[in-house]
């Protein structure tokens, strides 16, 4: 399994991370490229001109790439990093996930609400479930998401959850299959391993924590 939390295919495309020194497909890894000021710059999109350098999803890999000059190294010339390098791909990248969560839903390829979602889990038309990540763990634990390692996201909180939705807060959600569901779940991947958080559900009681009302 690749750091961004994918299986590897070998039909993939493959990049070689500079902070780890391994080829891994592209989707797992954040594409960097030059800018005209000789700023590094977060390419999230993959559509920038110019030489891309990639670090895999992972904002311990993306600090070391910073901290030890691999940047230059790389690029082949002296580069400015921007601080707080890793923060800010992250903010980039959990943006892409709340847009590509929110065409999902606008597609009718999401739902949210608990009864909601457990209807398309029942009838077998959710794919794949995600929970926010600050919900009660004892509430969360009431739904299953269907097998497989892209079944589950957990890597979001309510609140961007429900940004998502066009709420304040979001506890369930649910994807069907299709495109747009890859393209959230590929997002969300990249985004547990820049957050360090493991891109699996969680079990057990809500362990303290306060229960969300998913509104």
């Amino acid at each position: 399994m690749t750091r961004g939390g994918r299986e590897k295919d070998r039909d993939e495309p493959e990049r070689k991370c500079i902070a780890t020194g391994e080829s891994q497909p592209k989707a797992g890894l954040i594409r960097f490229c030059l800018g005209p000021d000789g700023h590094i710059v977060p390419d999230v999109l993959g559509k920038l001109p110019g030489r891309g350098i990639y670090v895999s999803a992972d904002r311990a890999e993306i600090e070391k790439a910073a901290k030890k000059n691999l940047f230059s190294r790389a690029a082949r010339q002296p580069v400015k990093v921007p601080e707080g390098l890793a923060d800010l791909v992250e903010a980039l990248v959990l943006q892409r996930t709340i847009e590509m969560l929110s065409m999902a839903r606008k597609a009718g390829d999401a739902v949210t609400g608990y009864e909601k979602v457990k209807d398309w889990l029942v009838k077998g038309t959710a794919v794949t479930l995600i929970q926010a990540s600050d919900g009660s763990e004892r509430g969360k634990t009431k739904l299953h998401a269907p097998d497989g390692e892209k079944g589950f996201i957990g890597c979001l909180s309510a609140g961007e959850i429900g940004l998502a939705f066009g709420r304040e807060r979001a506890i369930h959600a649910a994807l069907a299959a299709g495109g747009l569901r890859s393209r959230v779940v590929e997002e969300a991947a990249k985004l547990a391993g820049l957050r360090g958080q493991l891109h699996t559900r969680a079990g057990g009681d809500d362990g303290g924590e306060t229960a969300m009302k998913d509104t």
